[in-house]
């Protein structure tokens, strides 16, 4: 190698090392300046943003507020109980091994599948999510994977936290059922269930902050109907966690408010009366020979309506099958969803006071009356209630052929005589509507029916009430469309599973919209299509207590907050008046007051101190195809209204009379020959500090003051 070439390489060597030496001054240069910009220029932001991150907000759920009785016993309370929670912040940090052994040991403790603990902890509306089991809540919110745990499970958690952590155990607030006089009231009551997705994004776009992710709604009953005064309003706590998650302190708190009391208009004492009464009947009744069908009445359900007829307020109001509103807290099982909606166990979930139908049977007749004296026939007016009517080809029979010779309206309604009122709608099917493809004809008894308010809801305040139907000339030419269909098909085919269903396939694909003499005759007794709730019944037979006012019934008396004040009164509301002449209802008022006394229910009310509670009445024995008779017993006096019906049971008085007896005993404490009004002083029943009395009439007396 020459001096030169040497010389030169040597420079190069010094020339790599000058620009290296440059470019690592150059990138320390680039650091410091990083450093510095984000330390000195914006470590305030971002040092307030990683304060940010370490506070997490838990929102307190408030307490709902309670359910009383007119008189402030307790219907739904709440009771603590111990709720096992998920933090997912800090089970996401774990191995997939270590979320596994942690799911197990908690499924273990709390005595619940593994795979079940795993789909609590989804987020509804994220893949594998489990509708009923997804969380639905905060993000940031601990989850809540198993609620009424025993105490001494939850006390080992809290005392392991090394063997769970992430693991919360607390105790949280949740619904109790005091059953007072041993009450159910379920379908009246209701129950909760989580909140949706749907009414979350919805409670958020209307501002709602009652309620978040992990809120409880009210699904049926009053539960339902006066949520947003129940449901209170949820506290929030801000609390420092560390890197894991782990809580180090509370960092500031707004206090929630607790849910309003709602009082009602229920009497505990006569609701507990009333339940009994009707579960009694309906075992009775199945232990009881059918002489037509020849095997014990099936009793497959039953309702018992109890209201003041002047101000439509609900005092009792029960229905068979029911089921234990506590089944909802903490979460319903699949099967116990199942058996709520089976109808091999009676369709528990369908409240029949307000959402069953059936046939009034001749409990109708009273109303037909009012619309006959409206309409041409006299008080003086007296008709043949002979053994049958001939209508066509059909002979329309009385019950048991019974033969009572010409007698008045009065006398039809206490002895229940089918053949008078058989000729009622007879001559008025041939005065306005002979001509049977006429389907806008009038009828007089098909308009009193909606003046009396059938074929549309009561208006009571609970969700799901069904309207009943008046089987007029429209409705038969609307289900004849419907159905013409089918069973014309089953005519074409001859594939009827029955004679009987052979014919009137046949019949009624041909001539299936006539409304023809029979199906007149039918509906003057309750029979037929027409169907009721036992609600609208109640609240028709109230009208004819009361003069024609027809009251939208209700059981919410008053919303009172947790310090006593009353914030919202119910006041009776009107729904409207029955257009008819006093003269008639009067009459009709009248003439019921013979059934306890010389007609059908006098055999269940001997020694029953009638002069001092003049009871009216009238009772039903509906016919259904291919099912038992429906029994009916609807009674009133200047009070109270109380209409009882057991489906598939058998007559009127003779199934439901007892029962119908014995809560009018209850309702006036009759002890003997002793009268005492429902509200009397009863020993026991003064209402919890706070609330103020609701009086009979519908006044408010404030609480008392404390001294």
């Amino acid at each position: 190698m020459t001096p030169h070439s040497a010389s030169a390489g040597s420079r190069k060597s010094r020339l790599r090392l000058i620009v290296i030496q440059a470019l690592v001054f150059s990138l320390f240069a680039t650091l410091f300046a990083r450093l510095y910009y984000l330390q000195v220029v914006t470590g305030d932001d971002y040092q307030a943003q990683a304060a940010s991150q370490s506070v997490r907000e838990i929102v307190q759920q408030p307490q709902r507020g309670l359910i009383v009785d007119d008189m402030g016993r307790p219907l739904v309370a709440n009771r603590t109980s111990w709720v096992v929670s998920i933090d997912r912040t800090m089970l996401g940090k774990m191995t997939d091994s270590q979320r596994t052994r942690l799911v197990a040991r908690v499924a273990d403790a709390v005595d619940m599948a593994p795979g079940r603990v795993t789909k609590r902890l989804v987020t509804c509306g994220d893949p594998g999510a489990v509708i009923g089991l997804c969380w639905n809540g905060s993000p940031y919110q601990p989850v809540p994977v198993a609620t009424d745990v025993r105490q001494a499970v939850a006390l080992r958690i809290l005392e392991q936290p090394e063997d769970y952590p992430s693991v919360l155990a607390e105790q949280q607030s949740v619904r109790a059922y005091p059953r007072p006089y041993g009450v159910n009231l379920a379908h009246v009551l209701g129950y909760l269930s989580p909140i949706t997705q749907e009414e979350y994004d919805k409670a958020r776009a209307d501002g709602d902050k009652s309620v978040n992710g992990a809120s409880s709604v009210g699904r049926a009953g009053v539960e339902k109907e006066y949520d947003r005064w129940l449901r209170g309003m949820p506290g929030y706590k801000q609390v420092a966690v560390d890197s894991m998650g782990r809580v180090l302190g509370d960092d500031s708190e707004v206090m929630g408010q607790p849910g309003d009391t709602l009082v009602t208009s229920i009497d505990a004492k006569v609701q507990g009366v009333v339940e009994k009464q009707l579960a009694d009947t309906i075992a009775l009744a199945r232990q009881t020979y059918d002489p037509v069908t020849h095997m014990n009445y099936k009793a497959d359900s039953g309702a018992v309506v109890v209201m003041e007829a002047r101000t439509g307020r609900i005092v009792a109001m029960a229905s068979q099958p029911t089921y234990d509103p506590s089944v909802w807290v903490g979460g319903i099982t699949k099967k116990q969803l199942a058996r709520l909606y089976s109808e091999k166990a009676g369709t528990p979930l369908l409240a029949r006071a307000t959402q069953g139908q059936f046939a009034p049977g001749s409990t109708w007749k009273p109303l037909m009356t009012v619309g006959a004296l409206d309409h041409g026939f006299s008080q003086d007016t007296k008709l043949d209630c002979s053994s049958g009517f001939q209508v066509g080809n059909r002979l329309f029979k009385n019950y048991e052929s019974e033969s009572y010779g010409y007698i008045t309206f009065a006398q039809a309604l206490q002895l229940s005589c089918d053949t008078f009122f058989y000729r009622v709608g007879f001559h008025f099917w041939q005065k306005y509507g002979s001509d049977p493809t006429d389907v806008d004809a009038y009828d007089p008894l098909v308009e009193q029916a909606k003046k009396f308010g059938f074929g549309k809801p009561t208006g009571i305040d609970l969700p799901g009430e069904a309207s009943g139907r008046i089987a007029d000339r429209h409705w038969k030419l609307a289900y004849w469309k419907a159905m013409k269909g089918y069973y014309c098909g089953m005519d074409e085919k001859g594939n009827a599973p029955s004679a009987f269903l052979k014919l009137f396939a046949h019949e009624f694909c041909l001539e299936g919209s006539y409304y023809r003499a029979g199906d007149a005759v039918n509906y003057a007794i309750g029979q037929g299509d027409t169907i009721v709730t036992p609600l609208q019944l109640a609240r028709a037979y109230a009208s004819l207590s009361n003069g024609g006012t027809l009251f939208e019934p209700r059981v919410a008396k008053a919303i009172v907050s947790s310090d006593g004040t009353v914030l919202k009164r119910f006041p009776p509301a009107v729904m409207g008046h029955v257009k008819s002449s006093k003269a008639a209802l009067s009459y009709v008022d009248t003439a019921l007051q013979g059934t306890p006394k010389v007609g059908t229910l006098a055999w269940k009310f001997g020694g029953f101190p009638l002069d001092q509670v003049p009871i009216r009445g009238k009772t039903g024995s509906a016919e259904v195809y291919g099912k038992q008779s429906t029994s009916w017993v609807a009674t009133y006096d200047k009070d109270y209204v109380v209409v009882m019906m057991v489906s598939q049971a058998g007559t009127g008085s003779g199934t439901s009379g007892p029962a119908v007896r014995k809560i009018w005993e209850t309702l006036y404490g009759i002890d003997g020959m002793d009268v005492h009004p429902r509200n009397a002083a009863i020993p026991g029943t003064t209402p919890p500090a706070g609330l103020p009395t609701f009086m009979k009439d519908g006044s408010i007396l404030p609480p008392a003051r404390k001294e």
